[in-house]
């Protein structure tokens, strides 16, 4: 088994765990517990670890990439007034103050 990723915190390495799962790989989470540890034990090895198999490093990467890549926000658009892209959620231009179209 190989080390994949090392997340900040326990939601975030099962969030991965399943998106894998789903991707039909087989992972492990290590350091569940071990945030206990902090204080004796250097913050850094207490990180949720997420390992897998070596055959499916690769495709696990894939995976890890998609998790690491921004969303766009439902319903962004683009300001009429600067060009500039909004998240769905704002009513007004974060750049030029204009109201959404």
């Amino acid at each position: 088994m190989r080390r994949l990723y090392t997340a900040g915190h326990l939601p975030e390495a099962y969030l991965l765990l399943h998106m894998l799962e789903s991707e039909g790989i087989a992972a492990q989470v290590f350091n569940e517990n071990a945030q206990g540890g902090v204080g004796e034990l250097p913050f850094t090895h207490t990180y949720p670890e997420l390992w897998v198999e070596d055959r499916d490093l690769d495709r696990a990467r894939s995976v890890v990439e998609r998790f690491e890549r921004p969303q766009e926000t439902l319903n962004s658009f683009t300001c009429t007034v600067c060009g500039e892209h909004n998240p769905g959620t704002f009513e007004l231009c974060w750049n030029c103050g204009a109201p959404r179209a």
